[in-house]
Protein backbone atom coordinates (compact mmCIF):
# COMPACT_ATOMS: atom_id res chain seq x y z
CA UNK A 1 0.00 0.00 0.00
CA UNK A 2 1.52 3.27 -0.91
CA UNK A 3 0.53 5.12 2.67
CA UNK A 4 2.98 2.32 4.60
CA UNK A 5 5.28 2.74 1.82
CA UNK A 6 5.64 6.55 2.48
CA UNK A 7 5.56 6.11 6.06
CA UNK A 8 8.23 3.47 5.70
CA UNK A 9 10.17 6.10 4.01
CA UNK A 10 10.03 8.38 7.11
CA UNK A 11 10.52 6.04 9.45
CA UNK A 12 14.20 4.70 7.76
CA UNK A 13 15.10 8.94 6.84
CA UNK A 14 17.65 10.22 9.17
CA UNK A 15 15.94 12.70 11.70
CA UNK A 16 16.98 14.88 14.09
CA UNK A 17 14.79 16.94 17.06
CA UNK A 18 15.06 20.06 18.11
CA UNK A 19 12.78 21.44 21.44
CA UNK A 20 12.23 25.46 20.55
CA UNK A 21 10.47 28.35 21.30
CA UNK A 22 7.56 26.27 22.39
CA UNK A 23 7.92 23.80 19.12
CA UNK A 24 9.04 20.54 18.37
CA UNK A 25 11.27 20.90 14.94
CA UNK A 26 11.87 17.83 13.10
CA UNK A 27 14.30 17.85 10.05
CA UNK A 28 14.46 14.52 7.76
CA UNK A 29 16.99 13.66 5.56
CA UNK A 30 16.24 10.42 2.85
CA UNK A 31 18.83 9.05 1.16
CA UNK A 32 18.51 11.06 -2.17
CA UNK A 33 19.59 13.85 -0.74
CA UNK A 34 15.82 15.71 -0.11
CA UNK A 35 15.56 17.38 3.14
CA UNK A 36 12.01 17.60 4.40
CA UNK A 37 11.55 20.40 8.13
CA UNK A 38 8.52 20.38 10.05
CA UNK A 39 7.66 22.07 13.11
CA UNK A 40 4.83 21.10 15.49
CA UNK A 41 3.22 22.94 18.45
CA UNK A 42 4.55 21.59 21.20
CA UNK A 43 1.43 21.38 23.47
CA UNK A 44 -1.53 20.91 20.79
CA UNK A 45 0.84 18.95 18.38
CA UNK A 46 -1.04 20.94 15.44
CA UNK A 47 1.55 21.12 12.60
CA UNK A 48 2.57 24.74 11.48
CA UNK A 49 5.08 24.52 9.22
CA UNK A 50 6.18 21.82 6.60
CA UNK A 51 8.63 22.57 4.07
CA UNK A 52 10.81 20.62 1.53
CA UNK A 53 14.32 21.39 -0.07
CA UNK A 54 16.17 19.55 -2.96
CA UNK A 55 19.89 19.57 -3.96
CA UNK A 56 20.22 21.41 -7.38
CA UNK A 57 22.04 19.88 -10.41
CA UNK A 58 25.64 20.80 -8.98
CA UNK A 59 25.00 19.01 -5.74
CA UNK A 60 24.16 22.48 -3.84
CA UNK A 61 21.06 22.87 -1.33
CA UNK A 62 18.03 24.41 -3.07
CA UNK A 63 15.72 26.83 -1.66
CA UNK A 64 13.28 25.33 0.93
CA UNK A 65 9.59 25.25 -0.89
CA UNK A 66 6.92 25.64 1.91
CA UNK A 67 3.79 22.95 1.75
CA UNK A 68 2.35 24.17 4.81
CA UNK A 69 2.46 27.45 6.57
CA UNK A 70 3.21 31.32 5.99
CA UNK A 71 5.17 31.80 2.73
CA UNK A 72 8.57 33.39 2.92
CA UNK A 73 7.60 36.95 1.50
CA UNK A 74 4.29 37.25 4.44
CA UNK A 75 7.02 36.46 6.78
CA UNK A 76 9.49 39.27 5.34
CA UNK A 77 10.47 42.03 7.84
CA UNK A 78 8.63 45.99 7.08
CA UNK A 79 12.07 46.81 7.24
CA UNK A 80 13.42 45.00 4.51
CA UNK A 81 15.10 46.36 1.32
CA UNK A 82 13.74 43.83 -0.82
CA UNK A 83 11.55 44.35 -3.51
CA UNK A 84 8.02 42.58 -1.90
CA UNK A 85 4.40 41.70 -3.49
CA UNK A 86 1.54 44.51 -2.98
CA UNK A 87 -0.15 43.64 -0.31
CA UNK A 88 -3.43 43.88 -2.12
CA UNK A 89 -2.64 40.53 -3.54
CA UNK A 90 -4.09 37.48 -2.77
CA UNK A 91 -2.01 35.05 -0.68
CA UNK A 92 -2.17 31.40 -0.40
CA UNK A 93 -1.38 29.49 2.49
CA UNK A 94 -2.33 26.14 3.73
CA UNK A 95 -2.59 25.78 7.41
CA UNK A 96 -4.24 22.39 8.19
CA UNK A 97 -6.24 21.52 11.47
CA UNK A 98 -6.27 17.86 13.12
CA UNK A 99 -8.86 16.27 10.73
CA UNK A 100 -8.75 18.33 7.58
CA UNK A 101 -6.39 20.29 5.17
CA UNK A 102 -6.83 23.59 5.15
CA UNK A 103 -5.60 26.36 2.58
CA UNK A 104 -6.47 30.04 3.48
CA UNK A 105 -6.63 32.80 0.14
CA UNK A 106 -6.39 36.23 1.98
CA UNK A 107 -7.26 39.13 0.03
CA UNK A 108 -10.64 38.18 -2.05
CA UNK A 109 -12.67 40.84 -1.24
CA UNK A 110 -16.08 39.40 -3.10
CA UNK A 111 -19.40 37.55 -1.73
CA UNK A 112 -19.19 34.04 -0.99
CA UNK A 113 -21.64 33.35 -4.00
CA UNK A 114 -18.79 34.59 -6.06
CA UNK A 115 -16.72 31.45 -5.67
CA UNK A 116 -16.55 27.95 -6.91
CA UNK A 117 -14.75 25.59 -5.85
CA UNK A 118 -14.28 22.18 -6.81
CA UNK A 119 -12.37 18.99 -7.43
CA UNK A 120 -10.65 17.47 -10.62
CA UNK A 121 -10.06 13.97 -9.84
CA UNK A 122 -8.63 13.00 -13.17
CA UNK A 123 -5.93 15.98 -12.78
CA UNK A 124 -5.36 15.29 -8.74
CA UNK A 125 -5.91 18.86 -8.18
CA UNK A 126 -8.42 21.34 -6.31
CA UNK A 127 -9.91 24.19 -8.74
CA UNK A 128 -10.98 27.58 -7.48
CA UNK A 129 -12.81 29.97 -9.58
CA UNK A 130 -14.87 33.48 -9.25
CA UNK A 131 -18.18 33.69 -11.60
CA UNK A 132 -16.37 37.58 -12.17
CA UNK A 133 -13.17 36.37 -13.29
CA UNK A 134 -10.83 37.80 -10.96
CA UNK A 135 -9.60 34.83 -9.62
CA UNK A 136 -8.09 30.98 -10.61
CA UNK A 137 -5.84 28.69 -8.99
CA UNK A 138 -5.27 25.12 -8.95
CA UNK A 139 -3.55 23.41 -6.30
CA UNK A 140 -2.88 19.77 -5.69
CA UNK A 141 -2.96 17.86 -1.86
CA UNK A 142 0.95 16.48 -1.63
CA UNK A 143 0.02 14.17 1.07
CA UNK A 144 -2.96 12.37 -1.28
CA UNK A 145 -0.33 12.04 -3.93
CA UNK A 146 2.64 10.86 -1.87
CA UNK A 147 0.13 8.13 -0.19
CA UNK A 148 -1.39 7.70 -3.77
CA UNK A 149 -5.31 8.31 -2.47
CA UNK A 150 -7.87 8.80 -4.94
CA UNK A 151 -9.58 12.81 -4.35
CA UNK A 152 -13.30 12.80 -3.16
CA UNK A 153 -15.44 15.98 -4.04
CA UNK A 154 -17.67 15.00 -0.81
CA UNK A 155 -14.28 15.86 1.63
CA UNK A 156 -14.14 19.93 -0.01
CA UNK A 157 -15.66 22.12 1.47
CA UNK A 158 -15.09 26.03 1.85
CA UNK A 159 -16.42 29.55 3.46
CA UNK A 160 -15.41 33.22 3.07
CA UNK A 161 -14.99 35.57 5.90
CA UNK A 162 -12.82 38.72 6.32
CA UNK A 163 -12.30 38.86 2.83
CA UNK A 164 -10.43 35.21 3.43
CA UNK A 165 -11.70 31.77 1.48
CA UNK A 166 -11.25 28.94 3.69
CA UNK A 167 -11.09 25.91 2.11
CA UNK A 168 -11.24 22.58 3.96
CA UNK A 169 -10.31 18.98 2.69
CA UNK A 170 -11.62 15.97 5.54
CA UNK A 171 -8.57 13.71 6.01
CA UNK A 172 -9.02 10.74 4.82
CA UNK A 173 -9.15 7.61 7.65
CA UNK A 174 -5.68 6.59 5.95
CA UNK A 175 -3.97 10.25 6.10
CA UNK A 176 -5.57 10.47 10.10
CA UNK A 177 -3.69 6.67 10.85
CA UNK A 178 -0.33 7.75 9.44
CA UNK A 179 -0.32 11.19 11.16
CA UNK A 180 -1.23 9.78 14.53
CA UNK A 181 1.62 6.89 13.75
CA UNK A 182 4.19 9.47 12.97
CA UNK A 183 3.22 11.79 15.85
CA UNK A 184 4.03 8.87 18.55
CA UNK A 185 7.14 8.23 16.74
CA UNK A 186 7.87 11.59 16.78
CA UNK A 187 7.55 12.19 20.58
CA UNK A 188 10.11 9.36 20.89
CA UNK A 189 12.66 11.21 19.61
CA UNK A 190 15.56 13.02 21.77
CA UNK A 191 16.39 16.31 20.88
CA UNK A 192 18.27 19.33 22.01
CA UNK A 193 16.68 22.26 23.75
CA UNK A 194 18.19 24.96 23.62
CA UNK A 195 18.95 27.84 20.40
CA UNK A 196 18.10 26.77 16.91
CA UNK A 197 19.84 25.60 14.70
CA UNK A 198 20.60 24.93 10.16
CA UNK A 199 19.91 21.27 10.26
CA UNK A 200 22.27 20.61 7.53
CA UNK A 201 23.85 17.41 7.51
CA UNK A 202 27.11 16.37 5.44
Amino acid sequence: MAAQCWEDLLKSSKKTALMHDGKRKIHYLFADGKELAEEYDFTSDDLIVRKWRSKNALGAAGQWQIEVGEPFAALASVDSEMIKENFSNPVFLRQDTKTTFQWRIRNLPYPKEVFSVSVEPSERCCVVKTSNKKYYKKFGIPDLDRCQLPLDCAALTFTHANNTLIISYKKPKEILTLEHELLRELKKLKGTGEGDVDCKTQ
